[in-house]
């Protein structure tokens, strides 16, 4: 392709090549696919890992990150002198055991002997509930859902939930699809099911004859389970019912054992997710013989466990992952021990990781880019023709409120009362899981602390909390691929920082979901009617517009389940896009690598989701993500930008041409 099309000027094989230009691959053009057009030339020099799912700006970031941790994790291990108690100590007793393999493989599941003969003691009701209720307190959940959060309809207040849940498979889907591909993962369950009861000790028929009656039970919980676009509306998921009313329609639950186990008492109230799940449920655990029951809490509980024992176990449970995701081999031990780390110590880690990794200024930068972008959208608010003076007002005020936390915490989570040591990683891990239960169960009763983080500034990630009106922009996020030396530039902070991350998450207040929390973060209807029609017409079209990407074989992608994060990305791209333009770099028309400001910022949202996964991996994103494959995070809002239009002349004929009449624009 004519280099002219992409705007690049000439240069030598002697200069340096920017990061960004190094991605793109002439052999595509904008018009047809801008994802390839961006990525594609990264793609074919970056083949995806046997070990991984995917290859792309996730996993390069990630790497850096778990780099930096394992480093982390080496020199706390290696420590003689910690202090027992001390982060450090934690952190390098746990990873020690971690990477303890001759240890794991001598003791094979003997660890989780005690809990196995538990299950098999249960004769009644009550002890397979009591037994149940335990194996949640360690990181095996089963039958439901049962969490304690904020109150959405009083955000002031903590609340304990109930909802469905208890599945092996990612999604309900799974159990009644009748494509290649769900077929494929149902008979590679069945395999890893039968195998994993062998190594429980059962003969091959008996074991065969446990895993058809844990399939049996958990299909007719996948019957009585909403479809998971169903669980989106915040509303028609939202049912508080008087805990002594539930309880007594529902006997078998033992609600009041259970909760007594659990350490909560004195609950008047329960919010149920799905009363019609719970109600099936109560008849299953009649129905369905004790001895069905107990394989599966066996299942689960291996199933938890998996990771944690020896190599025989862990295989069994790769073999099953491979044929979920894709992947061809195991990941090293060592980076599978060093998330293990990060994800069950992470405020501890993150401590570490903020004074030894954390570029100085993170902080001033990430507060600085979301500031704009918060003023950018109060303008586009102000201006939407769609929306009434009166809940302008409202929209406006709540963007004003909303609370945005960026880089790391100014205080962190206490966990000195979590014991870990060199003894056994699976032990480790139960101390890991009921720290963690038990400090949430232990907000019941207490006032919401709307200071508290649930990432760590370590963390990939971002979110927008609708109960605290909050955005949370960890600190890693500053980090950009090809960029580790100097600070990227504003087209590229911009898209990524800028759209994707701080524009996405702010949209999310106001997306399909978020649209239904006011300014305090309480579950209200403070939209007129017309405005709410308003809104939920154009959010019909985004639904429709992604419905029609094909992203795997013949699966589409759910515009209805994904709806919340396609309005997020396209709001997004057009605040960080309007944000950018007040910038130095976009005013001064700033060439960079041969790239004018606007190329270079639809680029750099590019370069955001420069992800390339695997055809088993997108099958189960499909049917279990809410956010669309990357491919259509880039093309789908894109196709709806005007500016995008102009900057790489798409025209009729292109695929990504949608007529203007056609194009979704909300905010």
């Amino acid at each position: 392709m004519p280099l002219f099309l992409l705007g690049v000027s000439s240069f030598s094989s002697a200069q340096s090549v920017d990061p960004l230009v190094s991605h793109i691959d002439l052999t595509e053009t904008p018009g047809h696919d801008f994802f390839l057009y961006a990525n594609g030339k990264w793609f074919k020099q970056n083949p995806i890992p046997a070990s991984e799912t995917s290859n792309g700006i996730f996993q390069m970031i990630q790497d850096t990150i778990n780099g930096q941790i394992h480093d982390v994790c080496v020199s706390s291990a290696g420590m003689k002198n910690s202090m027992k108690g001390s982060a450090r100590q934690k952190i390098g007793d746990l990873f020690f055991t971690g990477m303890d393999s001759v240890s794991l493989n001598r003791t094979g599941i003997a660890p989780l002997k005690a809990d196995l003969a538990r299950i098999n003691e249960i004769s009644t009701i009550n002890q397979l509930m009591t037994t149940a209720a335990y194996l949640r307190t360690i990181g095996a959940g089963s039958m439901y859902g049962l969490a304690v959060g904020q109150d959405d309809k009083i955000s002031s207040k903590h609340a304990v939930f109930i909802g469905q849940g208890g599945l092996s498979l990612p999604d309900r889907e799974y159990y009644f699809a009748t494509d290649a591909r769900a077929a494929k993962v149902r008979e590679a369950f069945m395999t890893y099911a039968r195998k994993m009861f062998g190594l429980m000790g059962y003969g091959e028929a008996q074991a065969k004859a446990a895993a058809d009656e844990v399939m049996k039970l958990e299909t007719a919980l996948a019957r009585v389970s909403r479809k998971r676009e169903d669980t989106r509306d915040p509303l028609l998921n939202y049912n508080k019912m008087i805990f002594a009313k539930l309880s007594s329609e529902n006997p078998a639950l033992e609600l009041s054992q259970t909760l007594s186990v659990l350490g909560l008492h004195a609950v008047d109230s329960i919010i149920v997710g799905q009363p019609e799940f719970v109600t099936a449920l109560n008849g299953y655990i009649k129905s369905m013989p004790l001895s069905t029951w107990k394989s599966y809490l066996k299942l689960r509980l291996m199933s938890a466990y998996s990771d944690y024992l020896d190599d025989k176990t862990f295989g069994v449970a790769f073999e099953y992952s491979s044929a979920l995701r894709g992947v061809k081999e195991p990941r090293p031990r060592w980076k599978r021990v060093t998330e293990e780390v990060d994800g069950s110590l992470g405020d501890l880690v993150g401590q570490v990781y903020v004074k030894d990794y954390l570029p100085k200024g993170t902080k001033e930068k990430l507060m600085e880019i979301g500031t704009e972008i918060k003023k950018v959208y109060a303008e586009r608010i102000k201006n939407l023709d769609w929306m009434s003076p009166e809940t302008k007002i409202k929209s406006l005020h709540k963007l004003d409120v909303m609370i945005m936390k960026v880089g790391y915490p100014d205080k962190w989570k206490d966990m000195s009362n979590l014991q870990i040591d060199r003894s056994s990683y699976a032990a480790n891990m139960k101390q890991v899981a009921q720290w963690h239960f038990n400090y949430m169960l232990s907000k019941y009763g207490k006032p919401v602390d709307r200071t508290e983080w649930d990432m760590q500034p370590q963390t990939y990630n971002a979110y927008y909390n609708p109960s605290n009106n909050e955005i949370v922009v960890p600190g890693c996020n500053i980090i950009v691929p090809g960029y580790e030396h100097k600070m990227a530039d504003d087209a590229i902070l911009y898209s990524i920082i800028g759209g994707s991350t701080f524009g996405h998450e702010m949209t999310h207040g106001f997306d399909d979901q978020g649209s239904k929390y006011d300014a305090n973060g309480n579950l209200s209807n403070w939209w007129t009617p017309q405005d709410s029609a308003q809104f939920f017409t154009k959010t019909k079209m985004i639904v429709a517009q992604f419905n029609k990407y094909v992203a795997v074989d013949s699966l589409h992608v759910n515009g209805e389940m994904t709806q919340g994060e396609n309005i997020a990305d396209l709001g997004g791209i057009a605040m960080g896009y309007e944000a950018f333009k007040k910038t130095a770099q976009y005013k001064n028309n700033e060439v960079i690598g041969g790239v004018n400001p606007d190329k270079r910022f639809f680029l750099g949202y590019a370069m955001a989701w420069m992800v390339n996964i695997r055809p088993e991996a997108l099958a189960n994103q499909v049917r279990t993500d809410v956010h669309s494959p990357a491919r259509f995070r880039i093309n789908g809002p894109l196709s709806d930008i005007d500016a995008f239009y102009k900057t790489f002349a798409i025209k009729p004929g292109d695929a990504m041409w949608i007529p203007e009449e056609q194009r979704v624009k909300i905010w």
